[in-house]
């Protein structure tokens, strides 16, 4: 695995890199203290896996280094790393496209159970920005109560995570959010960001609208093939 980590903190950095490894030996962990940096690693690096952002480093202006980056990079899972970060910079970093969010309170055992579920495909949150409790999903499987469906046959340029395509699936299914989060036992409110992903990647404004986009791009994708 290798990780862009950016955060001018130096310190703070360092301290998570070395726990990062102590973890897991076969990270490889690229630093950078500002967005100029991040630029220059993804140019020279074709396989990485996650990045890291601070929310307040040099060059972010705001979310615009967070927009900027995953525009550059879109199949590159980003996860924002924060001391002091408003309820509503978070939500909006979400909307935008990042894929988790990381509160430097955060235990580092925590932090490394983020990473993988981030790099897996997860969304990752706290419940809690004061005490930290964990809202991320946990995936051991799918209730017995409803059968987990086909994922669509969404086009690769879509850039849906294997995730989103199940959570995709139950939509077209008529699945609620209570509905999904049973099955594939995770919280309501990870669904709930899981489908603001995939409306915002086949643009759609709602969940229905969603679903009607993405039986036509299944539609289309069939006739393509055959």
């Amino acid at each position: 695995m290798k990780i862009i980590f950016a955060d001018d903190h130096t310190l703070f950095r360092d301290a998570l890199t070395h726990y990062i490894l102590q973890a897991d030996p076969s990270v490889e962990v690229l630093p950078a203290h500002d967005l100029h940096g991040v630029m220059e690693h993804l140019q020279t690096n074709n396989d990485v896996d996650l990045i890291l952002l601070d929310l307040k480093m040099p060059g972010m202006s705001g979310l615009k280094g967070l927009e900027k980056t995953i525009a550059l990079r879109p199949r590159i899972p980003v996860a924002i790393v924060s001391g002091l970060a408003e309820q509503a910079d978070i939500e909006e970093a979400l909307s935008i496209g990042a894929r988790g969010y990381l509160p430097k309170t955060l235990p580092g055992t925590a932090v490394m159970q983020a990473i993988r579920k981030i790099v897996g495909g997860e969304i990752f949150v706290p419940v809690d920005h004061n005490t930290n409790m964990i809202m991320a999903s946990h995936d051991h499987g799918v209730s017995s109560e409803q059968s987990r469906p086909d994922a669509p046959a969404i086009p690769e340029d879509k850039n849906l995570t294997p995730r989103e395509r199940e959570v995709l699936g139950y939509l077209m299914q008529g699945a609620t959010n209570k509905d999904i989060a049973r099955a594939l036992d995770l919280q309501v409110v990870t669904v709930k960001l899981h489908v603001r992903g995939i409306c915002r990647k086949l643009g759609a404004t709602n969940r229905t609208q969603a679903v009607i986009l993405a039986q036509q791009a299944a539609a289309a994708e069939h006739n393509h093939i055959h």
